[in-house]
């Protein structure tokens, strides 16, 4: 039964309904493929199946072979969105569930999954909005080099174009890639995540390469005859720890790895300073022209600002991620805030800042926003601390578009409780909470909150 409480005024937000969005609006939620699906016996491998597999490296020891079982349980999943009220579904397709090598041979029973699950949330009048890539690398292609390789970038792109064929008569929204930056920083340079590698500042051709394949893969979606393209980033205010000119110069160079070397080449055309030399890669402006080629629209995800300044001063880990004291910045705590479960401060207001900095960074070069994720970890079913996070934020993103910010849509991070990452099942991002044993679904109180929220917005 679904919580009723979450609209009563005991739920310690603001009594004052939402402020009214726009009327074409988009109102989302968000999940990927290998955080629910399960079903691992019928895919192919990937990094992260590999990674799960390493002593100490997924924190409470849990794989995703089973996750929440969305591959059998997906039309339960699209029931719940459907009455959640919400115009569409962001899903990722599992690459090795497609093409469980990475390249050549198509697996027809994956697709025919996508094919159900699509025409499911089309019947239920629901948008579908596949990523084609979040996190999960054939471990095939891995093998030999994954997105170390230039050639990684062209397989991706022979992906997408079967994943269009297959379902793009049927889908009006596509993202490419999810959060180049974590996969580069977190997976390539500090090796907290799959596939586990610590390259450091060797890891930027990951990050070159991944938006190669973007660019490429929008060519070939557009080949394919898809439209309404765009990109999943994410992105946080930098903050410096002082005005003093070393945390400033820490910040800013937080700022570039973290923003401006994924955004800039998307949206300018170049790299941010420096940066093209470290790459040094040949045929480079041609390559820019195709990871620039103009998007229909761009993704962002947020969380939390940052608080930076210069290394020597700051906590050998941070958000639970070791930080090398050889880097040439250490994040900080931002004090006095409350904070997710996760330990990440809740800052709405950064919120509005973001959009804002994008506006006047960027100018004419940027074309609409969609907010692709927003969400916080809490535990419990009467989870009012989420209701709480989730107010905040929206009355921070309806500010922003009062200021003239472009944003088409909104997407919460997560319709389901799941696998999440390095964390494994210990972190509950989901509007739905899952019990792992039994794999029952029970609608939290956000859920309830978000439904009479949007029902109010009509």
């Amino acid at each position: 039964m679904i919580p009723r409480m979450a609209v009563s005024a005991s739920t310690g937000t603001s009594s004052t309904a939402l402020p009214r969005f726009p009327g074409d609006f988009l109102w989302g939620v968000s999940t990927s493929a290998h955080q629910i699906e399960g079903a691992a016996e019928l895919r192919g491998r990937s990094v992260w199946d590999a990674f799960a597999t390493m002593p100490g490296r997924v924190k409470d020891g849990s794989t995703a072979d089973v996750a929440c079982d969305h591959y059998h349980r997906y039309r339960e999943d699209v029931a719940l969105i459907r009455d959640l009220g919400v115009g569409a579904y962001r899903f990722s397709v599992s690459w090795p569930r497609v093409q469980p090598t990475g390249a050549g041979q198509v697996s027809e029973r994956g697709l025919d999954f996508y094919d159900r699950l699509v025409d499911e949330l089309c019947a239920a009048g629901v948008r579908p909005v596949p990523t084609l890539f979040h996190w999960d690398t054939p471990l095939v292609l891995e093998e030999t080099g994954g997105w170390r390789r230039r050639d990684t970038a062209e397989r991706f792109a022979q992906y997408a174009a079967v994943v269009a064929e297959r379902i793009g008569d049927r889908v009006p929204t596509w993202i490419t890639l999810n959060e180049p930056a974590e996969h580069t920083l977190l997976g390539h340079a500090l090796g907290e995540h799959a596939p586990g590698h610590r390259l450091l500042f060797d890891a930027l051709p990951v990050a070159h390469h991944q938006l190669l394949g973007h660019g490429l893969a929008v060519q070939a979606l557009r080949a394919a005859g898809a439209g309404h393209i765009g990109i999943a980033n994410s992105h946080g205010p930098t903050w410096a720890a002082s005005d003093e000119p070393a945390d400033r110069e820490a910040a800013d160079f937080y700022d570039l790895l973290l923003n401006r070397l994924f955004a800039d080449p998307l949206l300018l055309g170049r790299y941010p300073d420096g940066i093209a030399e470290i790459l040094d890669t040949p045929g480079l402006d041609a390559d820019l022209k195709l990871i620039s080629a103009p998007l229909d629209w761009y993704g962002i995800n947020y969380y939390q600002p940052t608080l930076v300044g210069a290394p020597g001063a700051g906590p050998e880990e941070f958000s639970g991620v070791h930080i090398p004291p050889e880097l040439p910045f250490a994040p900080r705590e931002i004090e006095g805030r409350p904070r997710t479960d996760f330990g990440w401060p809740v800052v709405p207001e950064a919120f509005t800042e973001l959009l804002l900095d994008f506006r006047d960074r960027y100018a004419d070069r940027l074309p609409p926003l969609i907010v692709t994720e927003n969400g916080c970890s809490y535990e419990g079913i009467d989870d009012q601390r989420r209701i709480a996070f989730l107010d905040g934020h929206l009355r921070s993103l309806h500010r922003a578009l009062a200021a003239g910010v472009d944003v088409r849509g909104y997407f919460v991070w997560s319709l389901l409780d799941n696998f999440e990452w390095a964390e494994g099942y210990r972190q509950r991002f989901g509007l739905v909470h899952v019990d792992y044993a039994t794999l029952e679904r029970t609608p939290k109180a956000s859920y309830a909150w978000l439904r009479e929220a949007l029902r109010a917005q009509r």
